[in-house]
């Protein structure tokens, strides 16, 4: 189906990691969650045909990347990686600015988020 294509989810919110992981697996995919982007890029090596990651971190007893930031990190290491944002917010220079720097496409959390993601995904591996 999809030859086990492995995603990588990036989020702080364990409800959005857990969901995403347990869609995507039962539809084949091999997937592994991370709660922040340091440790997505540290496991950069185990080459993911495409990062998911979400735009705003929240940590209360350390200073992390935003999801910007990991963004050129990830784009440093992988310039072809595709990577998916995810966002609670619809401003539109931030989806520019993301757009610039070269995501596949920028996803909002809403009720559509799977449905959304499915078809992303879809349409970058077709």
């Amino acid at each position: 189906m999809n030859n086990q294509k492995l995603i990588f989810i990036v989020d702080d919110d364990q409800f959005i990691n857990t969901l995403v992981a347990k869609r995507f697996e039962e539809e084949g995919y091999r997937v592994e969650a991370f709660t922040y982007g340091e440790e997505c890029i540290k496991a950069l090596n185990r080459n993911p045909d495409v990062i998911i990651l979400d735009y705003y971190f929240i940590s209360n007893d350390k200073e992390v990347m935003n999801g910007m930031e990991v963004l050129d990190k990830i784009k440093g290491v992988k310039p072809q990686m595709p990577v998916i944002m995810l966002s609670g917010q619809d401003k539109g220079e931030i989806v520019l600015e993301l757009a610039r720097k070269g995501i596949s496409d920028y996803i909002i959390k809403d009720n559509n988020l799977i449905d959304n993601l499915r078809e992303a995904i879809k349409d970058l591996f077709n």
